[in-house]
């Protein structure tokens, strides 16, 4: 009994300094990358770093957290954030962001409030810690910018996983309910309440190509951006409005997107009326475009359903030979 209670303490006291040196060894690591980051010149402080969480757990507490990459000019302020995990799981980490915290970039700061707002993230057990996947909840989020739009959602996951199929690829799926756009887009369109103010649903299930690994480095230096888009379904609900997208899409390394996009829209004109509203159409335009898809409807049978292809080429967004507007510049600061 007496040997069974020394190896009992002995094995308490090893742990005991384990979990002492690994809690030492991880606000060390933390204090010693936010010197690094104010070293390459950004913007890097915290008030305090402490970790806690003994026996079986490194919860690193920050403090007063401000963090500015002058390179892109984005910077990110939280009162508190918190990074858990288990002491003999380090590789695997709960991100706790605060209830409010403030994203800026040269034109605007962006303060968002959220009920909850946490990520679960875990690393190749490697030094440049690339990111094998990710999950992201938030519930009851408002965004409030410095520009005068507001927006918000009732309840969001992104979840990220890493691909086998091809280096530097990433499976995306996203699911958002009550996505309220920024209330400036919803101001474009006038009044008579063309459509009710938040999106009811939207799901995105998608392969992502990169430059490079999502990993420590995307952080320090330069963010991935992507290559090309396998989108495998979109799929939205917005009042009257149905759409469904899939295609792939090649992105050049200006951002410029070219591909294909197969379309299915449920009230289609409305989504005219929407477009020609928020200026997506140029008013010229608008009767070239509604003719010609009254033409293609017609063809299915089904006169309020859409399915079309949408051709992206040189910056722009074709409908067969007719440009209907500019194709979105894809570029992650």
């Amino acid at each position: 009994m007496r040997k069974l209670v020394v190896i009992a303490v002995v094995l308490a006291s090893l742990w005991a300094g384990y979990w002492v040196y690994g809690a030492r060894g991880v606000e060390a690591a933390f204090k010693g990358w936010i010197e690094d980051r104010r070293a390459a010149g950004w913007v890097a402080q915290a008030q305090d770093i402490s970790t806690q969480g003994f026996p079986n757990r490194f919860d690193t507490i920050f403090t007063g957290l401000e963090l500015a990459d002058p390179a892109t000019g984005l910077a990110w302020r939280a009162p508190e954030f918190q990074v858990l995990a288990l002491s003999y799981q380090p590789h695997h980490v709960i991100a706790v962001w605060p209830g409010e915290h403030v994203l800026s970039s040269p034109e605007q700061n962006i303060t968002m409030q959220a009920e909850a707002f946490e990520g679960s993230l875990v690393f190749d057990p490697l030094p440049s810690l690339p990111l094998d996947r990710s999950s992201i909840v938030v519930g009851k989020l408002a965004m409030t910018s410095s520009a005068g739009w507001t927006a918000a959602l009732d309840s969001g996951q992104i979840a990220t996983r890493k691909s086998s199929a091809a280096p530097n690829r990433y499976d995306l799926h996203m699911d958002a309910t009550g996505l309220m756009p920024a209330s400036s887009f919803i101001q474009s369109f006038g009044e008579g309440n063309v459509l009710p103010p938040a999106f009811e649903r939207a799901t995105l299930k998608a392969n992502l190509d990169f430059t490079k690994p999502w990993d420590r480095s995307a952080i320090e230096n330069a963010r991935p951006q992507i290559t090309r888009i396998d989108l495998a379904d979109f799929d939205a609900k917005w009042g009257t409005l149905g759409l469904r997208a899939s295609g792939v899409v090649d992105v050049d390394q200006n951002g410029t997107p070219a591909g294909e996009l197969s379309i299915r829209a449920t009230n289609w004109r409305q989504m005219i009326k929407v477009a020609q509203a928020s200026g997506a159409i140029a008013p010229e335009l608008v009767g070239t475009v509604t003719r010609a898809l009254e033409f293609i409807a017609g063809l299915s049978g089904k006169a309020e359903t859409l399915d079309v292809t949408l051709n992206l080429s040189g910056g722009a967004v074709f409908l067969g030979p007719i440009p209907v507007g500019k194709a979105p510049r894809i570029v992650i600061r």
